[in-house]
């Protein structure tokens, strides 16, 4: 049999696939809220399936705050992950079978796109939960976003959030760093053979993960984060841009006009910059790329450092803005010359 992998391989393969079942019936992750009200802390459990812990007074207080209430029929995921986790634990079975090294090569890379996407997915339903909020609210503070972290800790108004991996999330951490090693145990086996196999394999593992890394703009912490520039903290997100390096590095503003003079200072080279994105003006204050957007110059604006450009995704709200304020049409080439 061509390429068969050792007997250790095989028993650890085993064993992550019955960690991969294992996680299924635990909580995946969990969110920890911490008050003065609540002293003895609130709890968001995240299982494959499902939510458990405080989540019906967690949405009795986040209405306050203009925050929608979280459902379980509302996640798609909870459709899918299951069937994903089976998948893994199927495949993991297929290698030990199999005895086949490309299997186990595969099996990798498929838990990575599968913790991969997950991650990218959590993060963007956060942002969402955090940032699209019902301006109807009873409590509003301007600027103001209550993202909860993807990993680690954040202070939102009196709540301290904790967000961490749960029994179930460490189960599967473990299963994935068997998978690990397996593949280094392999690595080593081939590496005997041939430094050519060793190369290969490893260009297959990691180019998938390395490939699927993107530039693109960073979430500014508002009332936390400074400007490049100005060093000024960042307060409002109607305003606020950045420009990301062609090294994947956010450099955050809050306005244009500083965008524009970390530019033209050479604080920030145009050799370095990968991309320029802003704020919209409206809606959900999504980072766009500047060079695609609308952009609305008026007095009326007293954006933070006088730069008073707005900007917008949709031409009819910039044609609306446009009669309101009086303003003038620009954009970000005319800015920056």
């Amino acid at each position: 049999m061509k390429n068969p992998i050792s007997k250790l391989s095989k028993a650890i393969v085993f064993v992550a696939s019955l960690a991969f079942v294992a996680a299924l019936f635990l909580p995946f992750w969990r969110i920890d809220l911490v008050a003065p009200q609540y002293p003895e802390g609130l709890v968001m459990k995240i299982y494959a399936n499902k939510l458990g812990g405080n989540v019906d007074i967690i949405n009795g207080l986040n209405h306050y705050i203009g925050m929608r209430e979280i459902h379980e029929k509302d996640f798609l995921e909870f459709k899918v992950l299951p069937y994903l986790m089976i998948l893994l634990a199927l495949v993991g079975l297929v290698v030990v079978f199999s005895n086949r090294r490309s299997f186990l090569v595969f099996h990798f890379i498929l838990f990575l796109v599968i913790s991969c996407t997950a991650m990218i997915d959590f993060y963007r339903w956060e942002y969402d939960y955090g940032h699209n909020l019902n301006p109807e609210a009873a409590i509003r503070v301007p600027g103001m976003a209550y993202q909860p972290p993807l990993i680690g800790y954040k202070k939102l108004l009196n709540f301290e959030a904790y967000s961490q991996p749960d029994y179930g999330g460490w189960v599967f951490i473990i299963a994935g760093l068997l998978l690990a090693v397996a593949m280094i145990v392999e690595l080593r086996q081939a590496k005997k053979k041939s430094k050519a196999v060793v190369t290969a394999a490893a260009i297959l593992v990691f180019a998938l993960p390395l490939s699927s890394c993107t530039k693109k703009p960073q979430p500014i912490a508002y009332g936390k984060d400074g400007c490049t520039y100005c060093k000024m903290t960042i307060m409002d997100n109607r305003f606020a841009c950045e420009i990301v390096s062609k090294t994947g590095k956010a450099y955050k503003f809050d306005d244009l006009q500083c965008m524009h003079q970390a530019i033209k200072s050479g604080l920030v080279t145009q050799e370095q910059v990968y991309g320029v994105y802003v704020s919209t003006f409206t809606a959900d204050h999504q980072f766009v790329d500047a060079n695609k957007s609308f952009m609305l110059a008026s007095k009326d604006l007293n954006s933070p450092m006088g730069g008073n450009i707005a900007t917008f995704v949709s031409e009819d709200s910039f044609n609306h803005y446009l009669k309101e304020m009086n303003g003038t049409a620009t954009n970000w080439k005319e800015i920056n010359q």
